[in-house]
């Protein structure tokens, strides 16, 4: 059904167009009324009126000049016999599409032109029929001049809707594109934590490998000259470690502190408070100690997930739950504000948790809680650690 419907939409006109004159010719040949019939012969007449509706099957490839040859043979048609182009009914509704059709042209200059077309022939059709009364000059071509405004109208109408379908896709690129580089840039960040801290162990390593190796006895000079190459590699990957630190930061001021971790959340939620937002912090299990670069994502999320309840949430309180499990740490941020509304769920903070829980093979979930507010929750694996 879908398929005959699709068929008919695209092809129903021509079907119409071809029946038309198919019905036409035959009316033109079967005439029947001396008193209204044409004056031309059959032979004349029954191709003629046909001719005058087929011009509408190029409507697609000639959106203007397909109906403005209807008018056109119309009017040159009346001259030929003034009684041919009014005797059938079809011509004058090919005339009312053709109008509506040239009303619907997107140049505004030609659809205008097009409209002195169609009064103009319409008016010499009237002048030619031996028939017509006085008021058929100003009735027929007014019946005309408002078929070609409803198509006009229509065409205003289209370019609104494509307008703002334009706009809708230019505004949904312009979100991907602000996504992608949200994107991009989380994961710069994180590849720049990321490296401090692996250039932070490597440091220690090779420290305490110097420090082996002067403590060895002369005696063993194997070893020596292993721990020499171990600690030489170490200096050699850490000199290039450093080096593409630098472009990645690309004139970014280097972190002197330590990362922070979840032992430092109190003073963030500190600092969410005072910002207007009360936040509780609830311990599940036993807290132990994590690997720097898992401590310093967890710490993270839970900074992203304040943010975004402070931001857009217009909550009263927040609760971050850390829960400590065999094998995974959850996390899970509430508020009681709005929930899911523009804005939250998709944002770019929310696509960078997403990111750092996607390194650690983690799992988030963002959206409405199951009574009021938006809920975070982020999962983080620690069977890699040993944990």
């Amino acid at each position: 059904m879908n398929r005959v419907w699709s068929f008919a939409r695209a092809h129903g006109l021509d079907a119409l167009v071809l029946i038309a004159a198919g019905a036409s010719a035959l009316e033109a040949a079967f005439r029947s009324d001396p008193a209204r019939d044409p004056d031309t012969s059959t032979w004349f007449a029954a191709p003629a009126i046909a001719l005058l509706v087929l011009p509408l099957l190029a409507r697609r490839r000639f959106p203007f000049a397909a109906p403005a040859s209807v008018w056109l043979l119309a009017a040159s048609l009346s001259f030929a016999d003034g009684r041919l182009v009014t005797y059938s009914p079809i011509a004058f509704i090919a005339g009312f599409v053709a109008a509506f059709l040239i009303g619907n042209v997107r140049d505004a200059a030609q659809a205008r032109i097009g409209l002195g077309l169609v009064v103009a022939a319409a008016a010499i059709v009237v002048s030619n029929d031996p028939t017509h009364d006085t008021g058929d000059f100003a009735f027929t071509p007014l019946l005309f001049a408002i078929s070609w405004l409803a198509g006009f109208a229509m065409r205003g109408r289209a370019e609104q809707v494509e307008a703002a379908e334009l706009r809708a896709i230019q505004a949904e690129r312009e979100r991907e594109t602000a996504a992608r580089i949200a994107v991009a840039e989380e994961r710069a960040r994180i590849a720049r934590e990321l490296h401090d801290i692996v250039a932070h162990a490597v440091s220690v390593m090779v420290l305490q490998v110097g420090a082996v190796r002067h403590g060895l006895a002369t005696v063993d000079p194997e070893s020596r000259e292993a721990l020499a190459r171990v600690e030489r590699t170490g200096r050699t990957a850490l000199a290039e470690m450093r080096r593409l630190l630098g472009a990645m930061r690309d004139g970014e001021e280097v972190a002197l502190g330590p990362q922070p971790g979840l032992s430092d959340l109190e003073p963030l939620l500190d600092q969410v408070g005072d910002a207007g937002l009360p936040v509780e912090l609830h311990i599940d299990g036993d807290p132990r100690p994590l690997p720097e670069a898992l401590d310093l994502t967890a710490y993270r999320i839970v900074q992203e997930g304040l943010t975004n309840a402070l931001k857009h949430a217009h909550a009263s309180r927040a609760e971050v739950t850390v829960r400590y499990r065999s094998g995974e740490l959850d996390i899970e941020i509430r508020d009681d504000g709005r929930g899911a509304t523009p804005g939250r769920g998709n944002g770019h903070g929310l696509l960078g948790v997403r990111e750092r829980v996607k390194v650690y093979g983690g799992e988030m979930t963002a959206g409405a809680g199951s009574e009021a507010g938006f809920v975070l929750r982020t999962r983080l694996p620690l069977e890699r650690y040993g944990e």
